[in-house]
């Protein structure tokens, strides 16, 4: 994990691979797992050197996948500066990312260009519950209000995936887990280039089959029956091809495929507060994320063009034990986006876009939206020490109205000196969900909000990263700080309740790392974040953001065919709500150590082995759910 440093291969709630030189192409051409792993595409939609920009950002590489061996989104993110994640239970559980203290509704996420929060659902949020790793070749976190370039729901920030690119002859794998809590993964792949068409295929099916996710305490009230367990299974296919028409044309297409069955403890409401009963419920998910580009170079390259058709669709059915009713949610987004870059030689770039977004909800009532926006981006140099990008957009959507946001983000680097200070500024808004605006819930007195207003942020950022040792050490800190308004929030009106725009928040906090390359065969990491989130209403910290939080880890190769990485993980307390009183709670600090280890037997057999949680902490994250104690995993990986 990198913040603004090399990676680590070298380390609801609510690779290494031999860098090559990169296309100079807009974000929405999805990017070569190739990249060198101190260039990021997301800050300003372009590759640049991390050292470069304003903007505070981690990159993840495939190889960072690889060694610590996190199968889903959620256990990958959990380690990363900036962000906390909830998760209600063990794998398959609600999952959601709170970035410098905003909402979980409130961070953009995008894979291969595309957006994929989920339109379905009442917050609009995405939920990493059943997002896996496989097939990824990067992760880039961006944070801070980003909307100046993303559009809606970049408040807190933006999460970018970007899945594998093939190249080469024709190489495959095939990778079989095992391990505790029944766990049984099987994951196979393929891709390579022939001449110019290149391809990537990888299936992936993720089983758990006997989670406990409820608290001791809890499940030592029940009694008569033993407390129903959860059990989780995913199928998931990423797809990426493309073809180089000529040298100046190329297309792309990539997909994501999720098929997933979770049940889960049902809770028995005959009491109060409720308590778990002996029974499932259920809940299945299909998903498809589908994305083709067309990317076009003029001018011997000075003026290059991308055009990107995407289309996203969320499908849920759950079933509530005891009842009869089937509960589906079924939603979708169509994206069509145009962007030009112009190259001005030594002294930057200017680009340009424009979106047509189309969101729906299906089910339980059909409704839309629509978003056309257009937006701009100057970004410059001077003489290899005065860098910055500034870019403004406008959006203009056909139900809560027209948005303007904007964003600057320089850097200075020091001369003489390993120092570059960076800071950044600018607006974001989210806009209310189609759920938010058109689902009623007369039944239960509960009124959906036609004129609701999309949320506003400001925010601003600060902070240096100083290299010594030859690079060999490097650490930096920055300070952050967001005003929010316009927060949507429930609210009774006349005999019914409702959502409006009524509260008002306040975060800011502190982002440090630090990267000490002792011996070549040795990297020493670490993190720290201090977050502060209040409601400027009530005065009261906001629910589920940890003061503290850090992360260290040892990246050791005493071979080549040998790497240890151990990890550990702090979580300090947080304010909560209880899941079985929702009464207000406080959620304890809890310490996790993790190690992940890889051998390669042979040129195509490599045997790897994990451990979770090795002190085995009793914590629950949110409260009530209880997460995931001393476990350990184990496998083989062929390759052919």
């Amino acid at each position: 994990m990198l913040v603004a440093v090399p990676a680590l291969a070298s380390v609801p709630a609510q690779e290494p691979v031999q860098p090559q030189k990169p296309k100079a192409s807009p974000a929405p051409k999805a990017v070569s797992s190739s990249f060198p792993e101190t260039v990021t595409v997301t800050a300003n939609r372009i590759p640049q050197d991390l050292s470069k920009v304003g903007s505070q950002v981690t990159v993840v590489t495939q190889r960072d996948i690889e060694l610590l061996q996190r199968r889903d989104l959620a256990d990958l993110l959990a380690r990363e500066p900036g962000l906390n994640m909830v998760r209600t239970g063990g794998p398959g559980g609600t999952g959601s990312i709170f970035m410098r203290g905003t909402n979980a509704n409130e961070v953009k996420v995008r894979l291969d260009g595309m957006d994929i929060n989920d339109p379905s659902t009442p917050a609009g949020a995405f939920d990493t519950a059943q997002f896996l790793t496989d097939g990824l070749a990067r992760v880039e976190i961006l944070r801070g209000p980003q909307s100046g370039l993303y559009g809606a729901d970049a408040m807190g920030g933006v999460i970018d995936m970007t899945t594998k690119q093939g190249q080469g002859p024709l190489h495959g794998f095939v990778r079989l887990e095992g391990g505790s809590y029944s766990t049984k993964n099987q994951t196979a792949g393929f891709s390579g280039a022939l001449h110019r068409f290149h391809y990537m295929v990888e299936v992936s099916h993720n089983h758990v089959g006997d989670y406990q996710a409820v608290p001791k305490d809890i499940r030592a009230q029940v009694h008569g029956h033993d407390v129903a367990s959860n059990r989780n299974d995913n199928r998931t296919a990423n797809v990426r091809l493309g073809y180089d028409v000529t040298d100046n044309f190329d297309l792309g297409f990539t997909a994501h495929l999720t098929q997933t069955d979770y049940e889960y403890v049902a809770d028995d409401y005959s009491s109060y507060p409720a308590l778990p009963s002996a029974q499932q419920n259920e809940s299945d998910l299909k998903q498809a994320i589908l994305r083709g580009t067309a990317h076009l170079k003029s001018f011997k390259g000075v003026f290059e063009q991308t055009l990107g058709v995407g289309y996203v669709t969320y499908r849920r059915h759950d079933i509530t034990a005891g009842e009869a009713s089937i509960a589906s949610n079924r939603g979708d987004r169509l994206k069509v986006d145009w962007q030009g870059l112009t190259h001005l030689g030594h002294n930057g770039s200017f680009l340009v876009g424009y979106d047509y977004i189309r969101e729906r909800i299906l089910t339980p009532i059909n409704a839309q939206t629509t978003t056309n926006a257009a937006w701009g981006q100057l970004e410059g140099h001077w003489h290899d020490i005065l860098f910055g990008s500034a870019n403004i957009r406008y959006d203009n959507n056909s139900r809560y109205g027209n948005y303007v946001t904007w964003r600057v983000a320089p850097a200075v680097k020091i001369p003489g000196t390993g120092l570059t200070l960076k800071a950044s500024g600018g607006s974001g808004f989210h806009g209310p969900s189609l759920n938010q605006l058109f689902v009623s819930y007369p039944a239960y007195y509960f009124l959906a909000n036609p004129n609701l207003r999309a949320e506003r942020l400001l925010g601003f950022d600060a902070g240096f990263e100083e290299r010594l040792l030859n690079g060999k050490l490097t650490f930096g800190a920055d300070y952050y700080g967001n005003h929010v308004r316009n927060l949507i929030n429930s609210a009774l009106s006349g005999y019914n309740y409702t959502y409006v725009n009524v509260a008002r928040a306040q975060t800011h906090g502190v982002e440090a790392f630090v990267d000490y390359r002792v011996i070549k065969s040795v990297d020493l990491r670490g993190t720290y974040t201090w977050t502060d989130a209040t409601d400027r209403s009530t005065g009261a910290a906001l629910v589920r953001r940890p003061h503290h939080k850090a992360t260290a880890s040892v990246i050791w190769t005493p071979t080549k065919r040998l790497s240890i990485t151990p990890s550990l993980l702090y979580v300090s307390g947080w304010h909560d709500l209880d899941r079985y009183t929702s009464r207000s709670t406080i959620g304890h600090d809890y310490v996790t150590v993790n190690i992940a280890a890889e051998y390669k037997l042979a040129d195509f057999v490599s045997l790897f082995a994990r451990g979770d949680n090795l002190g085995n902490r009793y914590y629950e994250n949110p409260v009530g759910y209880l997460q995931p104690g001393r476990s350990f995993y184990g496998g083989v990986t062929f390759g052919l």
